[in-house]
Formats: C-alpha cells, structure tokens, sequence
C-alpha cells in the first residue's frame, strides 16, 4: 500500500517545499524542523490505521468515555539522516519504543556501490507494529536490506516506511522485495541519477541536517 501526503493540499506540502528550497536548506535547524514537522505528520496518519480500545476517563466531573490507542508501535530510524523524521514520529507516538539501525552506501571506483548496515539496536518486534523511518528512498536498497533483516529476526505485525522524498524507482523496489510494507511518502520524483540522486530531490539529507561528512 503507498500513501502519498503531496497528492493532497495540506500544510505538509509547504513543509516539503521548504525542505527543496536552496535558500532555506542553509538553515539546518530549519531543515530539521521540517523533516520533525513531516514524521508528526506522518505519525498522525498512521495512528488513523491503527488499534483502539474504549477506556472510561475520570475528570473533575465525571466520566468520558474514549478511544485510546490499544498498544504504540515500535519507531525504527535508519541512521543518521533519519533521525529529524522519527523525532516527529517519536512527538506523536510518545510512549514508543525506539530501534536504530546504521547502514551506509559503499562507492566502488566504477561508480557502483554497495549497502552495507553494520548496527543495530532494538527492542522486541515479535507481533509488534513497526514504524521506520528513512528520509530519502532512492534506489530503496538500504531500506529494503533493513527491513527485510528485521523481518527475519522478528515476527513483525505490521511494517511502515516512512519517507520524506521517494523516487519511483524505489519505491517500486521496496514494493516488489516488501510487498506487505506499508509505505508513506511526502512526495515521489520521477527522475534518479546514475549516481542515484534523487531529482529534483532535496540534497543529501543528513549532510543538510548535520553537517557534510568526510
């Protein structure tokens, strides 16, 4: 299933836009922001899919009877450009429990490359709802190599992606090695360099968040 937030008119397309805009992108705090803005709208959306028990609450006066979420999902992040987006998610889902997993692109010097994922930290995921967040979804290597890791080790329920900015490529990557993900994404570009840049893109999302790396 794919969830695109752009192909409504809410506030989160000016988010986005923000997050493209050459200008704005040299204030990282900004940059931050948005990214943070976008997982709680991310988070928001989600919740409308999940589970819910009626619960009494008392008040001063009373008692209100409510809906209240019946068990918070598990927020994954693939480090560290996704750590802004699963701030926002983690804003939203408060109670949540958190993984992080580190994975990194390896150039070779005929311009190929390789996904490598060397870390990670995470909870119990057995029959667990599971969130992850991954800001940029170029080719979709890297998420699906996570992903289908943690589907291996762990009897996951439900599996989310969340992603600011997709290209088509690889979000039909991600669709054809996770096929039961769950994927939501910002906005989705048609274009993927040979270099897989996302065009127009935004940049290199954790170099504009935290600095460029060496």
């Amino acid at each position: 299933m794919l969830n695109i937030l752009s192909t409504q008119n809410s506030i989160a397309n000016q988010y986005i836009a923000e997050l493209r805009d050459v200008i704005i992108q040299k204030d990282r705090m900004r940059f931050r922001r948005n990214l943070e803005r976008l997982g709680e709208i991310f988070a928001y959306e989600i919740s409308k899919t999940l589970t819910y028990a009626p619960t009494d609450v008392e008040t001063p006066l009373g008692i209100a009877n409510t809906q209240m979420l019946l068990e918070h999902p598990v927020l994954a992040t693939i480090l560290r450009a996704g750590l802004p987006l699963h701030q926002g998610l983690l804003n939203i889902f408060d109670q949540s429990d958190s993984a992080f997993i580190a994975a990194y692109r390896h150039t070779k010097k005929s311009g190929e490359f390789e996904i490598h994922k060397e870390y990670v930290n995470t909870p119990d995921l057995d029959n667990k709802v599971v969130i992850v967040a991954d800001p940029m979804l170029a080719t979709g290597k890297s998420a699906v190599l996570c992903c289908k890791d943690l589907l291996s080790d762990y009897a996951i329920k439900e599996l989310h992606l969340v992603v600011a900015i997709a290209s088509e490529e690889g979000i039909r990557h991600v669709q054809a090695f996770l096929p039961k993900a769950i994927i939501w994404v910002g906005a989705v570009d048609n274009e993927l360099t040979s270099k897989a840049y996302i065009v127009p893109g935004l940049g290199d999302a954790g170099d504009l968040a935290y600095g460029s790396k060496h």
